[in-house]
């Protein structure tokens, strides 16, 4: 028997999880133990309320509720990173799987070609659980894929020494940080002194990718966002002079000015002179990303190991001195092109940055190889022995914590 709880937490598609009309997100780091005791700060940062650490998103209060010990695991929509990001500013493990591996039913489509279920835990073995009850054909799904699934048996003993590696020269971004730059590199050298080849592999069309996926989301966000017109779905105006100034009144009161700008962009792009300028083309190149990945892995690369995010999670005040859609950006330029192929791949903590706050990376795997992509994941946890928060970290704060990690 499998007990479910069911929770609504604040989401908020391709943003960083400011956005909600509850209040922003703040992420459970900043009031544990690991980032207050051992950098001299009080909860929240030490300066001000408002000094506290975002989660990312879309899914940081999905993130939030497993990192602080809120729930056992939690589902999010993986359209670009939207459960690994928030899951690597959480310290959390966040796991997309491959497109068509689990059902969508249900879930609210941003963009159709894209969207994944995505499994947010607090460790490896507890996502291949939760993916073991998930997987498999629906056929109210007509995306899934009628193929044989197995459950997902994670072994104790782990020997890596047979894979190989493989290390994408284009996420050398240069806003990475040098943290994080530096625990990548520190991760691929405990691969390699486990006996694993690591190799330097280039995805040429990774450069695109960004622009790419902009242009594809925006045209299926437009799309998918017609339906909510205040006739058959969603919130409904109470102007009702005309079917035309209630239809107006219901999209201007229901969409603030960001999903407002999405939906003008996607409409923009799918006009009749502008649609194979930038649709068609946007679909060519994403076709060229999902053919850099096939080529790589046919080389005899296993999994691919790239950072998630450029840096660990940032302050709500720095946070918000540029504008959500410009910061959130910057946040996919290392998940998206996942999404773009198709492709699993899963978020691991790997150590604390000096702000006392997670790094994670991300492993990348082949379609429909779950099974190694997981195991090789078990592998690297077992191996970094990062902190997670406990209970004891969250107690001291338990009146602070319970009104504001999730508001």
């Amino acid at each position: 028997m499998v007990a479910l709880l069911v929770s609504l937490l604040a989401c908020f598609c391709r943003s960083g999880s400011t956005d909600s009309v509850f209040g922003p997100v703040r992420n459970p780091w900043s009031y544990s133990t690991h980032c207050r005791d051992r950098s001299g700060q009080t909860p929240g940062g030490g300066t001000s309320d408002s000094d506290w650490a975002v989660t990312g998103g879309s899914s940081g209060g999905s993130a939030a509720a497993v990192a602080s010990l809120t729930c056992f695991a939690s589902l999010g929509s993986d359209t670009g990173g939207s459960t690994r990001n928030p899951a690597a500013n959480c310290g959390i493990v966040g796991l997309k799987p491959t497109y068509g591996l689990l059902s969508r039913h249900g879930l609210i489509p941003l963009v159709n070609s894209l969207d994944v279920p995505g499994i947010m835990t607090r460790s490896v073995h507890d996502a291949a659980t939760v993916l073991g009850v998930l997987q498999g054909h629906d056929p109210k799904d007509s995306t899934t894929v009628d193929y044989p699934v197995t459950p997902i048996n994670l072994p104790d003993d782990i020997d890596v020494s047979s894979i190989c590696i493989g290390i994408p020269r284009e996420y050398h971004a240069p806003s990475l940080s040098s943290e994080t730059l530096s625990h990548w590199s520190r991760t691929a050298e405990l691969f390699e002194k486990a006996g694993a080849r690591v190799v330097e592999v280039s995805l040429p069309h990774t450069q695109h990718s960004i622009v790419c996926y902009h242009v594809l989301c925006m045209a299926e966000v437009a799309s998918n966002m017609a339906r909510f017109d205040g006739l058959e779905y969603g919130y409904r105006s109470a102007v009702d002079s005309s079917t035309e100034a209630m239809y107006a009144a219901t999209r201007h009161e229901g969409f603030n000015d960001v999903v407002r700008r999405r939906v003008l962009s996607g409409n923009y792009f799918l006009l009749k002179q502008n649609f194979d300028r930038y649709f068609v083309k946007a679909q060519k190149v994403r076709r060229l990303i999902a053919n850099d990945f096939a080529k790589v892995f046919s080389s005899g690369v296993d999994l691919l190991l790239t950072p998630t995010t450029l840096t660990e999670a940032i302050r709500y005040t720095d946070f918000t001195k540029e504008d959500n859609r410009t910061r959130s950006a910057q946040e996919d330029i290392f998940t998206q092109p996942v999404n773009m192929a198709g492709l699993p791949a899963v978020t691991v903590p790997v150590a604390l940055a000096s702000t006392r706050l997670p790094i994670s990376l991300q492993l990348i795997g082949q379609a429909f190889q779950e099974q190694k992509l997981l195991t090789v994941a078990n592998w690297l946890e077992q191996q970094v022995k990062f902190p997670l928060i406990e209970l004891p970290d969250m107690h001291e704060n338990t009146e602070k914590s319970s009104s504001s990690l999730v508001v």
